[in-house]
């Protein structure tokens, strides 16, 4: 009988919790332990899931195959490189590093050593995104919106890396074309970093992304608006749904000193397959380790992401936004 692959969780705050509990639905897989320096969280989430706790993380490393880890960002390059010089395969929460460099040095660590390494961004795995990108050609204009009320629990990142950081990997995704230039506007509300944030992408295509990120906004919004050619595209993440607006006539009519306009449209809704977009990332990420099947962006695309969020950071930093 084929050994299950063994499997941890390092950091069982609000994002780790929600690894464990799939982890452990998975028939392949042996969840093995989990680890958290907060003795009580890790006591209790081992508890429910009938697995080990650890507050060591150095402890699990040779007790797993591949591991989730989901500390603060500051913590992602040492906690992660510990973990793949050993040889274990890593599934890391986004962003992967506060620093370029540290960023490289990771996917530099598990190519030399032929280790799985992939980042958390749940969103490329919404079915909705993944039927985006068959319709969406030739973008003009993109409208992205996420908005949220303000959670404590967050304290590493401001709304670029928390949060917009998801927008503007999808977005780079339906764009084939270098960015041209950026302009951003952000202040803080309620912490030292940017709380909300107004960012302005050109590519050198024409296309113009707007994206805006709030953890000030007393109501979750998660949607994004594509304009092309003959088409108006509306994605709403949370209901994972796609709407397609096509123009079909449109008229004005002069009667009696005024002027009315009249304008008749198709709707196509499109059919998406809903499912947990989380389960569904852990599973890409055990199938890439046990069959070497895998469907995440190259390590370029990868970079880029968190490459173009630092850009905005930086602008922001400079201008004395926050």
């Amino acid at each position: 009988m084929e050994r299950k692959l063994r499997v941890g969780v390092v950091g069982v705050g609000h994002m780790g919790r929600y690894h464990v509990g799939l982890y452990s639905e998975l028939p392949d897989v042996d969840l093995v332990g989990v680890a958290d320096i907060n003795h009580g969280r890790a006591h209790s989430t081992a508890q429910q899931y009938n697995t080990t706790a650890y507050t060591n993380y150095h402890d699990l490393i040779d007790e797993v195959d591949a591991v989730s880890i989901a500390v603060p960002t500051s913590l992602h390059h040492p906690v992660a490189r510990d973990f793949l010089d050993a040889g274990v395969h890593v599934l890391l929460e986004k962003p992967i590093a506060h620093t370029m460099d540290e960023a490289r040095d990771l996917f530099d660590l598990a190519e030399s050593r032929n280790m799985v390494l992939h980042i958390g961004h749940v969103e490329r795995f919404n079915g909705a995104v993944q039927e985006l990108k068959k319709i969406v050609h030739e973008p003009l204009m993109i409208e992205s919106r996420r908005l949220g009320p303000f959670v404590p629990r967050i304290k590493d990142d401001g709304v670029i890396l928390d949060l917009m950081i998801h927008d503007i990997d999808i977005i780079l995704g339906l764009v084939p074309s270098p960015i041209q230039r950026i302009q951003a506007l952000g202040r803080s509300v309620y912490t030292g970093k940017e709380d909300l944030a107004n960012v302005q992408i050109c590519f050198q295509s024409g296309c113009i992304a707007t994206l805006i990120a709030s953890r000030a906004t007393e109501v979750k919004v998660r949607t994004m608006a594509i304009t092309q050619p003959n088409a108006y595209i509306l994605l709403d993440y949370t209901d994972q749904d796609i709407r397609v607006h096509r123009q079909a006539s449109s008229e004005h009519i002069v009667a009696r000193g005024t002027l009315r306009y009249k304008q008749e449209s198709f709707i196509e809704r499109i059919f998406v397959h809903k499912d947990n977009p989380l389960k569904l990332e852990i599973k890409n990420f055990i199938d890439s380790t046990i069959h070497q099947v895998s469907r995440v962006p190259t390590v370029a695309e990868e970079l880029h992401a968190l490459q173009v969020a630092l850009q905005v950071l930086e602008i922001l930093e400079k201008d004395g936004m926050f």
